[in-house]
């Protein structure tokens, strides 16, 4: 049996129809009822925003992120705390560049594996190539297009979801 993690859905934009849906979704995925409390997102016209923290088994923040992959108009981030003999994970949407993840530690830092370094190290080029290798392992472009709709997020309510079974 696969050891129980929690972590937390953002959804950081969606448009009124689509918020039905990711309930839904995630419904299906953690196999329990899913009530979000949708607020306005001060950073989007016409746009609201959700934060749900989960507890179920390893993997659950994968299916939750593969769930709701390639909405359009829906920005969100799925992360999933590190658990026995399993890294933590953060997976990164935006409708502009798609999805993007990365394992992460204990405190929520991206962690980035040392053949990826390897990699970018080899393949030589300016300081500027390396900068560009590293940006994309750290998703600095998901970060900068979330960051305003993170913001416009602080202090906003949330409700735990737990997996049954």
């Amino acid at each position: 049996m696969a050891a129980i993690t929690r972590g937390v859905l953002f959804v950081h934009s969606a448009t009124r129809a689509m918020c039905p849906h990711i309930e839904w979704a995630a419904q299906s995925v953690l196999s329990t009822r899913a009530s979000f409390e949708w607020t306005d997102q001060p950073a989007g016209a016409n746009l609201f925003r959700a934060e749900v923290a989960w507890q179920g088994h390893q993997g659950t923040g994968a299916r939750l992120a593969s769930a709701l992959r390639g909405w359009e108009h829906v920005r969100y981030e799925v992360t999933e705390d590190p658990s026995f003999g399993c890294d933590g994970a953060r997976w990164s949407h935006t409708p502009s560049l798609g999805i993007f993840h990365a394992v992460t530690d204990v405190h929520g830092n991206i962690v980035v594996p040392e053949d990826r370094i390897r990699a970018v190290l080899e393949a030589g080029g300016t300081a500027a190539d390396f900068k560009r290798a590293m940006d994309l392992a750290l998703g600095t472009a998901w970060d900068e297009e979330l960051e305003p709709f993170r913001y416009a997020g602080a202090g906003a309510p949330v409700r735990w979801l737990h997996r049954v079974g």
